[in-house]
């Protein structure tokens, strides 16, 4: 029996059975994520524990591509780029917070990750946060479509969904600096080489391929798999807690920079930024 509901205009849910379906829906900005999807995708994520019928979660979008990153006007519109005007970094990073207060972050950085397994379907387009929601999820599927990047540095900014710390820790560290150091954009085939993603389909084929891996976790013993998954994490959350919990002054000081400035002025004129280290 499929029960379905809409949470708002820009995510929306669908249980059926014991499988939540969280889909991205604003196709026509590629999925790019302003604050009204975060809110909206930290409410669906919020769902996956609260709701004692869910056992495993699969995340896909609307249209060809999984997601265009953040919509960094929307984002960083009220930063004052190479200007803190007397805010102190507390200030600018509470500014920056971008899942609201109460909510689930589905990234795992500002609230604990979900207890539960997430399955990541993703085709096309998939950069910044979409790579770390796969670093944040368990497990992912990518179509031969699939084009990756995680891209900050070009905007003068550092990843802080998680990747400075999960990225390294799920595909190696020379694996990771080569794109994280570069924002250089890579391929299906890279991401299946190095173990970013678990399985590379034909196109079109990412979602069905994520549901069927969801339905055999849905079939185990609901609270073994939980079990299984919360002794797993227990090897790196140290450093991993430790590591993230940096993640947004850094970002606040990032943005008072004349290199963040450039990164900005460069994404909405679509050009090629300067950077001088200011």
């Amino acid at each position: 029996m499929s029960e379905k509901h809409v949470t708002a205009q820009l995510v929306t849910t669908e249980l059926t059975g014991h499988i939540l379906h969280i889909t991205l829906n604003r196709p026509e900005k590629l999925n790019a994520a302003n604050r009204q999807l975060l809110a909206e995708l930290s409410e669906a994520f919020s769902e996956i524990d609260a709701n004692p019928e869910v056992r495993v979660a699969v995340v896909s979008a609307v249209g060809p591509h999984f997601t265009a990153g953040l919509d960094l006007g929307d984002i960083f519109g009220g930063a004052s780029a190479g200007d803190s005007g007397g805010a102190t970094a507390a200030d600018r990073a509470s500014n920056l917070r971008i899942i609201p207060e109460g909510s689930t972050d589905p990234w795992g950085v500002q609230t604990a990750p979900v207890s539960k397994p997430v399955v990541v379907a993703v085709s096309g387009i998939c950069f910044t946060l979409g790579v770390e929601l796969i670093l944040a999820a368990d497990i992912a599927v990518a179509d031969v479509t699939t084009t990756f990047g995680q891209i900050e540095v070009s905007r003068g900014i550092l990843p802080f969904g998680g990747a400075t710390t999960r990225f390294p820790a799920r595909v190696g560290w020379g694996n990771a600096m080569r794109w994280l150091l570069t924002g250089d954009t890579f391929d299906a085939a890279e991401a299946h080489r190095i173990g970013l993603v678990q399985e590379l389909v034909p196109a079109g084929e990412h979602f069905e391929r994520a549901m069927t891996i969801a339905r055999s976790i849905a079939a185990q013993a609901p609270l073994a798999v939980q079990a299984t998954m919360a002794n797993a994490r227990l090897a790196a959350r140290a450093t991993e807690a430790e590591s993230l919990g940096q993640l947004n002054d850094t970002l606040a000081s990032l943005a008072t920079t004349k290199d963040f400035a450039a990164g900005m002025a460069a994404f909405a004129t679509r050009s090629t930024p300067t950077f001088d280290g200011r």
